[in-house]
């Protein structure tokens, strides 16, 4: 196992959390890991590189779970999937909101259910 050089605590999601595209209110993917700085979204198409999006998603547990986590998100790479039109995109947060910001890093460290 190699050394995790990431900045923040990224935790894996369990079961199927969808994300939105807010602009055009369809879902791009849904949800492989989370950190309060960025997400790996397993998108059911492939997203133009380099692109910004606004996003929406639940948190998949109770935190606030009436209230969904709205923030930019900004493309920094992605590859095909393991399955036909999957692809993995690593995205990081831009304008997170204090709140939201707050619930991701305590959702990411608490060890997974």
């Amino acid at each position: 196992m190699g050394i995790e050089s990431r900045r923040q605590p990224r935790r894996a999601v369990s079961g199927i959390v969808e994300v939105i595209d807010t602009m055009t209110d369809e879902v791009v993917g849904h949800l492989g890991n989370l950190s309060s700085g960025g997400m790996l979204l397993i998108a059911n198409r492939d997203l133009p590189e380099d692109a910004l999006f606004q996003l929406r998603f639940n948190l998949p547990d109770e935190i606030d779970a009436a209230q969904p986590i709205i923030t930019g998100g900004h493309v920094l790479w992605q590859a095909r999937g393991h399955a036909p039109g999957q692809y993995w995109v690593g995205m990081r947060f831009l304008g997170l909101s204090r709140d939201a910001g707050h619930r991701l890093r305590i959702w990411s460290t608490q060890p997974a259910s």
